[in-house]
C-alpha cells in the first residue's frame, strides 16, 4: 500500500510539473487583449538600484509624466495606462527576470526598457519569444533590435552616434590624434569605441592608444599612464557616468591636459559630482539639449519641471517621454491591445513629433533622428550644435 502511494504521488508529481513546463512557455494571460475594459498593462524595467540608478530614476520620471497626461485625457479609447514596474538593478540577468515577471505575472501588452545595451540585449530575446513589443528609450548597439520583430527603440544607433563625434573631433576641434579608453564589459561601450575608430581613420585621423577597463573598476591610472606616453589630441571614452568622471580626475591627477570625448552615456548629474572640474571644456553627443528652443522641447521641460519639483529633464528623461508617448500612439492607432497589433503599429510610425525630434521607425525598427553636441561647463551641458542623420 506504501509502494502504491508513492507511486501515485511520483506520477501526480510529474503531470503537475509537465503542466506548468508547459504553461511556462507560453505567456501569461493578457488582459489587455483579451478584454475591452479595464486598464492597459504596460511593464517598465529599469536600473532604479546599481551602477547606473540614475539612468533608470531619470527615464522614469519622462514615462510617468507621458502615463499621467494620456490618463489625465481619459485614456486610450477610454481605457487607462497602468505602469507595472521592475527594477532590475543594474544587472543583465536581473533584466531578463525582470521582463519575465512583467510578462508573465501581470500581463503587459508592450514593455518599455532598457536603457543601457547589455540589458536589452539579455531582455529582448523575452520579449521576442513571448511576442510582446519592447520599446527601449535608449539603448543605441545596433544588435538590440537585430534581436527581432517585435524589438524596437526610439533613440538613434552607435554607427551614427560614433560617427557624429569623430567628425566633430575632426572637423570642429581639428584634432589628429585620439586615444580610445573602452569599458569591455558592456557592448554600448565596445561598440561606440568602434564606430568612431572607424569614422575617424577614415578622416585621416590617427588611433595612437587604445585602453580598456570594466564597469566598476575604481583605478585606471595604468591606462591613462600609457595614454598620456602616446601624447594624443583628445581621449574618447565611450563609458557611463558611473567610471567616467574618476578617470578624467586620475587623468588630470596624471598631468593629463587634453579633451574627453564621450557619448550618451555621460548624461547624469553624477557626472559632474565625480569629475570635479576635470571634464569642464570636454564634449559629448546625446540626445537632446533642453537649452532648444523648440516650442515642443520647452512645453516638456517646463511640465516637467512643474511636476518634479523644478528638475531640469535631462536626454534620459526626454526619450522616456517619447518611448511611452510613441507606445500610446500605436496602441491608439492599432485600436487594440492585441502585443501583435501593437507592433505593426509600431513598424508604421512615422514623423512621430518627439521631444528628442520628429522620429520614424525604420525597416530595422530603429528611430532616424539627428544628434546634439553637448559641451561641460561648469555643472552644466550646454548646447553646441546639431548634427543631421
Amino acid at each position: 500500500m506504501v509502494r502504491i502511494c508513492a507511486k501515485s504521488v511520483l506520477w501526480l508529481s510529474v503531470v503537475t510539473g509537465i503542466v506548468f513546463a508547459l504553461g511556462g512557455c507560453k505567456p501569461a494571460s493578457r488582459p489587455g487583449a483579451s478584454n475591452s475594459s479595464g486598464d492597459i498593462p504596460v511593464g517598465v524595467y529599469l536600473s532604479f538600484t546599481g551602477s547606473t540608478a540614475t539612468f533608470g530614476e531619470s527615464t522614469f520620471k519622462g514615462i510617468q509624466l507621458a502615463t499621467e497626461e494620456i490618463n489625465a485625457q481619459g485614456g486610450i479609447n477610454g481605457r487607462k495606462i497602468a505602469l507595472h514596474k521592475e527594477d532590475d538593478r543594474s544587472d543583465a540577468q536581473e533584466a531578463r527576470s525582470a521582463v519575465t515577471k512583467l510578462i508573465q505575472r501581470d500581463g503587459v501588452v508592450a514593455v518599455l526598457g532598457e536603457v543601457a545595451s547589455s540589458r536589452s540585449l539579455a531582455a529582448a530575446p523575452i520579449c521576442q519569444e513571448n511576442k510582446i513589443p519592447m520599446i527601449s528609450p535608449s539603448s543605441t548597439n545596433p544588435q538590440v533590435t537585430q534581436v527581432g520583430d517585435y524589438i524596437f527603440r526610439v533613440c538613434f544607433i552607435d554607427p551614427f552616434q560614433g560617427a557624429v563625434m569623430a567628425k566633430f573631433a575632426a572637423e570642429t576641434l581639428k584634432v589628429k590624434r585620439v586615444a580610445v579608453l573602452t569599458d569591455v564589459k558592456n557592448d554600448y561601450s565596445v561598440g561606440l569605441a568602434k564606430y568612431f575608430k572607424e569614422t575617424f581613420t577614415k578622416l585621416g585621423g590617427q588611433i595612437v592608444a587604445e585602453k580598456s577597463y570594466s564597469e566598476g573598476d575604481p583605478d585606471f591610472r595604468a591606462q591613462l599612464t600609457a595614454i598620456k606616453a602616446a601624447n594624443p589630441e583628445a581621449i574618447f571614452v565611450p563609458g557611463y557616468y558611473s567610471e567616467v568622471g574618476t578617470i578624467a580626475r586620475q587623468a588630470r591627477e596624471l598631468g593629463i591636459r587634453v579633451p574627453f570625448l564621450g557619448g550618451d552615456g555621460w548624461d547624469s548629474p553624477k557626472l559632474v559630482e565625480g569629475a570635479g572640474n576635470a571634464l569642464e571644456g570636454s564634449y559629448f553627443s546625446n540626445h537632446y539639449s533642453h537649452e532648444s528652443t523648440d516650442p515642443a522641447v520647452q512645453r516638456f521641460v517646463a511640465k516637467f519641471k512643474q511636476r518634479f519639483n523644478g528638475e531640469v529633464p535631462d536626454a534620459l528623461a526626454a526619450l522616456g517621454y517619447d518611448a511611452a508617448n510613441i507606445l500610446f500612439d500605436a496602441i491608439r492607432r492599432a485600436g487594440s491591445t492585441d502585443p501583435t497589433k501593437i507592433r505593426d503599429a509600431l513598424a508604421q510610425t512615422k514623423d512621430f513629433p518627439g521631444v528628442t525630434g520628429r522620429i520614424t521607425i525604420d525597416a530595422d525598427r530603429n528611430a532616424v533622428k539627428p544628434a546634439v553636441i553637448l559641451q561641460i561647463r561648469g555643472k552644466e551641458f550646454k548646447y553646441v550644435q546639431t548634427i543631421q542623420p
